[in-house]
This record gives C-alpha cells, sequence and structure tokens, in this order.
C-alpha cells in the first residue's frame, strides 16, 4: 500500500500540482484547503508525511505543526514564502522536520518527500528482539503488549532506546524531550523514569531496560532478571 501524503496548502491550484506529482513518483495523497480541521484529519488518517504550509486560514501551520507535535511524530515539511520563519519552523520546540520556500520546483518537493520518508523510517526503531516503537503513532510494544506510554514517556524511551549502553545526564534528557522551552526540574525526569519502568515491570516483571546509574543518570540496557 502506498504512503498517503497529506497536503494541506491554500492555493488549490499549487496543492493540485504537488499532488499530481507525488502520485506520479508512487504516493497517494489528499488535500486540505484550510487549517480548521486539519489536526482532525490527520488524527484520522495517519498519514506517512505532511506537507504544511505556513499561512493558512482558519489556522496557521504553526500551530498545527506544535499540536500534531503532542499525539504523533509522523514527518511534517513546511512549505513557506516567509523566509524569517525559517528558524522557528525548524526549531525544536516545534518539531518541523524540513522546509521548502515558495517558489519552488515540484520535483523538489517529491525528492524532499522521499528523503524525509527515507529518514524517519530509521526512527520507527526495533531496540531489541522484544521491544518495538513506533515513532509515527507514539506506540510502543514489549513482547507484543502495548505498554501505553504517553507521549512524554515515548520520547524518552526512544531516545534512551536508540543509543543503548550510553549514560545520559538528567539535563541532557529534559533538553531532548522538553522541545517547547518550558522549565522544569530534575525531579521531573526521576519521576517520569519511574513511571516508565513501573509500566515495564507491570508487563513484563523479569525484563529490566532502563537502569540508574549513581550520580550521573540513566541508561537503556536490556537485561533479563533471573527468578529465584
Amino acid at each position: 500500500m502506498p504512503d498517503k501524503i497529506l497536503i494541506i496548502e491554500d492555493e488549490q491550484k499549487l496543492a493540485q500540482i504537488l499532488s499530481d506529482y507525488l502520485k506520479q513518483a508512487g504516493y497517494e495523497t489528499d488535500c486540505l484547503y484550510t487549517g480548521q480541521d486539519a489536526v482532525s484529519v490527520i488524527r484520522e488518517q495517519h498519514p506517512a508525511l505532511i506537507l504544511l504550509d505556513l499561512m493558512l486560514p482558519g489556522r496557521d501551520g504553526l500551530d498545527i505543526c506544535r499540536d500534531v507535535r503532542t499525539f504523533s511524530n509522523l514527518p511534517i515539511i513546511m512549505i513557506t514564502a516567509r523566509v524569517e520563519e525559517i528558524d522557528r519552523i525548524l526549531g525544536l520546540e516545534l518539531g518541523a522536520d524540513d522546509y521548502i520556500c515558495k517558489p519552488f520546483s515540484p520535483r523538489e518537493v517529491v525528492a524532499r518527500v522521499k528523503t524525509v520518508l527515507r529518514r524517519s523510517a530509521g526512527n520507527n526503531i526495533i531496540a531489541t528482539a522484544d521491544l518495538s516503537l513506533d515513532a509515527g503513532r507514539y506506540l510502543a510494544a514489549l513482547e507484543g503488549k502495548d505498554l501505553n506510554l504517553t507521549a512524554i514517556e515515548f520520547k524518552l524511551l526512544q531516545f534512551l532506546a536508540n543509543h543503548p549502553g550510553q549514560i545520559f545526564g538528567r539535563q541532557v534528557l529534559m533538553d531532548r524531550i522538553y522541545q517547547d522551552e518550558r522549565i522544569v526540574s530534575d525531579r521531573t525526569i526521576d519521576s517520569h523514569i519511574k513511571k516508565l519502568r513501573k509500566k515495564i515491570s507491570g508487563l513484563c516483571p523479569h525484563l529490566q531496560l532502563i537502569h540508574s546509574v549513581y550520580g550521573v543518570g540513566y541508561k537503556f540496557e536490556y537485561e533479563k532478571i533471573e527468578e529465584l
């Protein structure tokens, strides 16, 4: 089944051109021309990637991007004519994956889509034989059972699992998972780790994945606990 690209662009002629080129490249497409219902459509359709215009009637692209990042890590390419907004678009607080400035070639857009999808595919990792992480939908499963993680817990587990054996201090973890620059304390990270461990042990009490390194931080390491 081909990947679906959701095009959110108020210039209908431009949206149709992009749709035609993407279909020729083997993708399925859908178009929205306002930002009003964009988030609900994204939740329903689960597209593989979003082409998101910055300036939209109803709701602008920055707000949509910010909202989507609260529940999904799916790739977003921003389309903008406002060059001065680029830093904000790609800023950690928003989480866009790439941007394209108008005017542009439709072929360039197709090339960018392919690149971002290839790059994002590496984020849907299987860290071990027993742990699977779907970054596009924030789904984590351990031994085939859903861990039912919050978005923050998923980001924390994904980051640690992507760097097995490496030790990360609390500040690094805070910078990584709180990308909206909110002020949080060390105890916030400790609280998330505690809840994450509880969910893991609740499903698989024989496994330990997140380890504390006294005075330094935390690391991911797959370990089976021997039964007495």
